[in-house]
Formats: structure tokens, C-alpha cells, sequence
């Protein structure tokens, strides 16, 4: 709800300086927009088929062009993009190294590691997942993988269920923050933008979100003191970390041929399959059949993307050609506010998209209309990737509607409990992630040196 009215505060602005004049709006196109996605949305209907409903009938409604002449050859872009053909690579990935067991041996591993800090095996959910995050490029695929491999380490422990649940969610939304996340991809795409300086850029405020997220168990930990486990002597913790070897190994050869220049972050992700194809088979779990498993599992996701992205594409082609992302940025341009209170709006309406969409539709639904606004505030294209990839994430793991959450509800040991554990104990992190999108508009060079710096 808080969202529709969000729609219907825009609306009113928009009717309110049409009236005034202050720019040309097209208010019959965007009233229409506005009543089929409430009427779609809260309905349940799949976003690729809003997407592409809305197309057709803004297209036949408002444009006098023979667009559908075009329409071929707008969806023959993205689908033909070399970029994007990223995204079922670092899928592809993901699904070895769950299949391959990769994953158990890094919780384990950094299990060893973090288990006597105050809030225990909290901070290996937040780790574990950050690490993983670094491979995969997906919140959903992290939260699951993660989610499979922590949650039977709680099973008849004294921690809560609220917060074991509310660090997998928060840790899982990392997946697309942490490079080489899928949603810098797709922005790089639809804003042209370089996708490796969206990389740079996002490390440091990774590292933030990870650091306030620490400080956060921390205090629960203290708060809530827990019987200790066995202090282990050094050489066993040290012999714990070949299990990190593979991760390591990964991340390196991803990570390390992006920024190096070595590859793209295409032909990085073909390395990253490779590379975990080559230590499922030092597993001894490689077999067609776990190729198989894999193989559909990604083809199953990437079908979804892909649809969605279509839709999505000749929407946008349709909105360009009415003129309602030129009329928009226009006016939301010479609003009598400064860049800094646009800016709070801009975000204010993600956080609210946020409670009823899922965050990899909010990218492409919005970023063609709001991107234009921000270039003409002034503001970086890269510092805005960053944010907008953040907001996407608390998207995530916003009630309702957050996508992780319910994936690690779906993977609770029977008889499980209910929904709200996950709501409530996300709530926490919520807040912090809130925070550190607060301190990088703040403090944009949290995300902007880096870059400067090696380019």
C-alpha cells in the first residue's frame, strides 16, 4: 500500500505542474500506467506479462507510429547482446558449486574461523555468504545455496530462529552487491555504462554493508551471551583453510581477469564455469548428470530473465516514443527542490517499489526513466548504479515481497514455523543496509574512489 500511494503522489506532482505548466506531461499515459500496475501487480500476474501487456496497449492507446514494425528488432538487442550473456554463465556457475559441494566446505571452513566471536555462527552466515556472493552473482541463488548448507548447523541449537533466518536473508541479498552481481549487468546494458567500473566501485560499499552487519551480531551476541564452543589449537584452523582454496581459486580467476583486463565480464563468467566444472571433477561429483541438473536449473532462470527483460524492452521502446521518459526527467529536473531532496525521492519511491515488486523488475522497469533525471542532477552514473543495485537488495528482504525471504522460508526443516520469523528478523539488517545507502549519499566517494583511482 505504501507503494500505490507513493504512484499516486507522483501522479498528483505531475497533474500539479501540468497545470501550472511547467512541462508538457503526458498524464493520460501515465494514469494508465499506473492503474495497470496496481490492478496487475496486486493481483499476482507475472511481471514479464505486465510487461508486455503494457507495452501493447500504450503502444496502440497513445502512439500513431507503426512501432510494431520495430518491435522485432528491439527485442533482437538485448537478446543478442554479448554482455548479458553473463548472466546464465555466473547461473550456470552457481549450480556446479552447489552441486559439486563447494559450498559445505567453505561454511565449514570459515566456521572454524568465526564460531567464539559473540553471535557465533551469525557471523559465518554473513561471511560465508559475502564469499560466495564473489562467485555467484545472483541474491537468490546465495540465499539458497547458503541457506541449504547453514540451516542444519542451527538445527537444536540456542540460537534464534529469527536471527539465523534474518542473517541468511541479509547475508543471501549480497549476491548481486558484491561483484560480479547480475543487476550491475544489467544496468551497464540499459545505461551503457562500464560494467567493470560499476565492479570497482561497488567493493568498498560491499565491504560496508558486511562491516555494519558484523557490528550488528556483534551487539546481539553481547546482548545475548551463548556458551562457547571449543577453542581449537592453530593448526587445525590453519588446515581449515584448504577448503577455501576453491572459492579462492574461483574468485581470483573471475575477479582477478575483470579488473586486470584481461577478460570481460562475459569471458570471465565462461572461466568461472570452467573453473568449477575442473573442481567438481576434483570432487569426484562431476557426471552428466549433475551437468544435467545444473544445465536446467539455469535454463529455468534464465528463461524467466529473459522474458522479462524483453517485455521490459518494448515498454521502455514504446515509453521513448510517446515521450514520457523525456516529459518526466524534465520535470522532475526543474522541480523547485535541490538535487539532494530529488535524490531522497528518487530513493523513497525504490525502497516503496520495493514492498510489491521484485528488485531485478524495479531495475528494469524504472532505471530508463530515472537514469536520465540523475545525469541531469549532476550526479555519477556510477555512484547511481551502486546505490540503485543497493536498493534492489534491501528489495530483497523487504516484507512483503522480498524474494530471498521466502526462498529461505521454502528451505526450513519441517515443520518449519511461520513467514514472520523471516520479517522480523530481517528488520535489523534491514535497517542497516538502510544505513549504508544513507552514508554513500552521503558520502558518495565511498563508492567513487576506487574507481578514480586505478582508472
Amino acid at each position: 500500500m505504501i507503494a500505490v500511494f507513493f504512484l499516486l503522489g507522483l501522479l498528483g506532482v505531475l497533474v500539479f505542474a501540468a497545470a501550472s505548466g511547467a512541462a508538457a506531461v503526458p498524464i493520460a499515459e501515465i494514469l494508465m500506467l499506473i492503474g495497470i500496475f496496481v490492478v496487475f501487480f496486486s493481483s499476482g500476474v507475472y511481471i514479464a506479462a505486465v510487461l508486455g501487456v503494457l507495452a501493447f496497449l500504450t503502444g496502440f492507446l497513445f502512439s500513431d507510429r507503426p512501432w510494431w514494425n520495430f518491435a522485432g528488432q528491439t527485442l533482437w538487442g538485448p537478446s543478442s547482446n554479448f554482455v548479458l550473456v553473463a548472466v546464465p554463465l555466473f547461473l550456470l556457475m552457481g549450480e556446479i558449486l552447489l552441486r559439486a559441494g563447494l559450498s559445505d566446505r567453505l561454511y565449514r571452513a570459515l566456521n572454524v574461523w568465526l564460531n567464539r566471536m559473540p553471535g557465533g555462527l551469525l557471523h559465518t552466515n554473513i561471511v560465508s555468504c559475502a564469499v560466495f556472493s564473489a562467485i555467484s552473482g545472483s541474491s537468490v541463488a546465495t540465499a539458497a545455496t547458503m541457506g541449504s548448507v547453514a540451516l542444519p548447523y542451527f538445527k537444536g541449537s540456542q540460537y534464534s530462529p529469527r536471527w539465523v533466518l534474518g542473517s541468511l536473508a541479509a547475508g543471501g541479498a549480497l549476491g548481486n552487491l558484491i561483484p560480479p552481481g547480475i543487476t550491475f549487468i544489467i544496468y551497464g546494458l540499459i545505461t551503457e555504462t562500464s560494467v567493470g567500473a560499476l565492479y570497482i566501485a561497488a567493493l568498498l560499499p560491499a565491504a560496508l554493508v558486511v562491516a555494519l552487519f558484523t557490528l550488528l551480531i556483534l551487539a546481539h551476541g553481547l546482548r545475548h551471551p551463548m556458551e562457547k564452543p571449543a577453542k581449537l589449537p592453530m593448526r587445525e584452523k590453519l588446515a581449515a583453510l584448504k577448503d577455501l582454496t576453491p572459492t579462492a581459486i574461483l574468485i581470483f580467476l573471475v575477479l582477478g581477469s575483470i579488473y586486470g583486463g584481461f577478460a570481460t565480464p562475459t569471458e570471465a563468467a565462461a572461466l568461472g564455469v570452467v573453473g568449477a566444472i575442473f573442481f567438481a571433477a576434483l570432487e569426484g561429483r562431476l557426471n552428466f548428470r549433475m551437468l544435467n541438473a545444473s544445465a536446467e536449473a539455469t535454463a529455468r532462470n534464465t528463461a524467466l530473465l529473459g522474458l522479462i527483460i524483453f517485455g521490459a524492452y518494448l515498454l521502455n521502446y514504446i515509453l521513448t516514443i510517446i515521450n514520457v521518459p523525456q516529459a518526466l526527467a524534465g520535470l522532475i529536473a526543474d522541480l523547485p527542490l535541490p538535487p539532494w531532496a530529488i535524490m531522497a525521492c528518487i530513493i523513497a519511491l525504490y525502497f516503496a517499489l520495493g514492498t510489491f515488486m521484485e528488485g531485478f523488475s524495479m531495475i528494469i522497469t524504472t532505471v530508463p526513466v530515472i537514469f536520465p533525471v540523475v545525469v541531469a542532477l549532476g550526479y555519477d552514473p556510477i555512484w547511481f548504479g551502486v546505490v540503485v543495485t543497493m536498493l534492489v537488495e534491501i528489495a530483497q528482504i523487504s516484507p512483503p515481497d522480498g524474494t530471498v525471504m521466502y526462498v529461505l522460508q521454502g528451505m526450513r526443516p519441517k515443520p518449519g514455523g511461520p513467514i514472520t520469523d523471516v520479517f522480523v528478523g530481517v528488520m535489523p539488517f534491514l535497517l542497516a543496509y538502510l544505513g549504508a545507502v544513507l552514508l554513500l549519499v552521503i558520502f558518495p566517494e565511498i563508492a567513487l574512489w576506487l574507481p578514480r583511482l586505478l582508472t
